[in-house]
């Protein structure tokens, strides 16, 4: 069944690091259908649409725009993961030139892990290190590397209705607001009662002089 004729259920990925429980919370308290969430590796998201496995995905920033709908969301901080006995893990924070000598790896992935144990650095958005902490590795903020920009997109040709709900879940509309189409097409519409709160007013005989 392609994305278009499922109108039941929205499947949404997201890209390692991003967390979905708020949106996820919201969606179970306005929304009957059926939300399909699953964590999808960074180089597979943009298949995984055009397959019409996913309908939506969050993914960071660059992708590949053509043919997609993209909301820029929020921003991350890029952090190098390393050893704990790397001598980067002295400071603070860091700069790129403290890099200069070193291994640097993007991909995160198991091979790239032990690299990290065997002395390599790992560059990587903050919430990725957070979400897969252990205990042998830390990380440090790279002050001036670029922000990670986290992103929701979508085919710009899947007319899944659910599409339109959840982003205005993930845009902070009210409840009112977010209720489905065919919910706010099924509600009973509410006539307004007349208003009886300006009555006529009451006759007044002549005063006695």
């Amino acid at each position: 069944m392609s994305a278009s004729e499922s109108v039941d259920l929205l499947r949404v990925g997201f890209v390692p690091g991003v967390t979905l429980t708020k949106w996820r919370t919201r969606w179970a308290e306005r929304v009957r259908a059926r939300l399909e969430v699953g964590e999808v590796a960074a180089d597979e998201a943009r298949s995984l649409l055009d397959r019409g496995e996913l309908d939506m995905c969050f993914v960071r920033l660059p992708v590949d725009r053509e043919g997609l709908h993209a909301i820029a969301l929020y921003d991350e901080t890029m952090v190098a993961w390393v050893a704990k006995e790397h001598p980067i893990a002295a400071f603070d924070e860091i700069t790129f030139a403290d890099l200069a000598d070193e291994t640097v790896l993007h991909e995160v992935t198991g091979v790239a892990i032990d690299r990290v144990n065997a002395g390599a650095v790992l560059l990587v958005p903050m919430s990725v290190a957070r979400s897969a902490s252990r205990r042998d590795l830390v990380h440090r903020p790279v002050v001036d590397a670029e922000q990670a920009t986290v992103t929701l997109t979508w085919l710009i040709d899947n007319e899944n209705p659910l599409i339109e709900e959840f982003i205005g879940i993930v845009r902070g509309r009210t409840a009112n607001s977010s209720r489905t189409a065919r919910e706010r097409a099924a509600a009973p519409k509410h006539t307004r009662a007349p208003d009886r709160s300006r009555s006529k007013p009451r006759f007044r005989g002549r005063r006695r002089r």
